[in-house]
C-alpha cells in the first residue's frame, strides 16, 4: 500500500485540531510525529494521523458509553 504524506493543514483540518494543540501533541507523545520534508518542510504520514482518529472516536465513545451508564444507573 502507498503511504501519503500530508502537510499540517490537511492533518488540521481532518483532526479538528488548531497548529498549537497538535504541536503540543506531538511533544506530550499524544499525536504522531512530523517527518521531515526538507530544511523547512514537515508531514505526517496519512495512515498514521488515520489510525490516531480512529484512537481517539473509540476513546470517545467508551468515555460516552460510561457517562451514559452512570447516569442511568444514579436516576433509579
Amino acid at each position: 500500500m502507498p503511504r501519503k504524506i500530508l502537510r499540517l493543514p490537511v492533518v488540521l483540518d481532518r483532526t479538528g485540531l488548531s497548529r498549537s494543540t497538535a504541536y503540543q501533541r506531538v511533544t506530550e507523545g499524544k499525536f504522531p510525529k512530523p517527518v521531515s520534508l526538507g530544511a523547512r518542510a514537515v508531514g505526517w504520514i496519512e495512515a498514521e494521523v488515520e489510525e490516531w482518529i480512529a484512537c481517539q472516536i473509540e476513546v470517545s465513545r467508551e468515555l460516552y458509553g460510561q457517562r451514559v451508564g452512570v447516569n442511568r444507573s444514579s436516576s433509579r
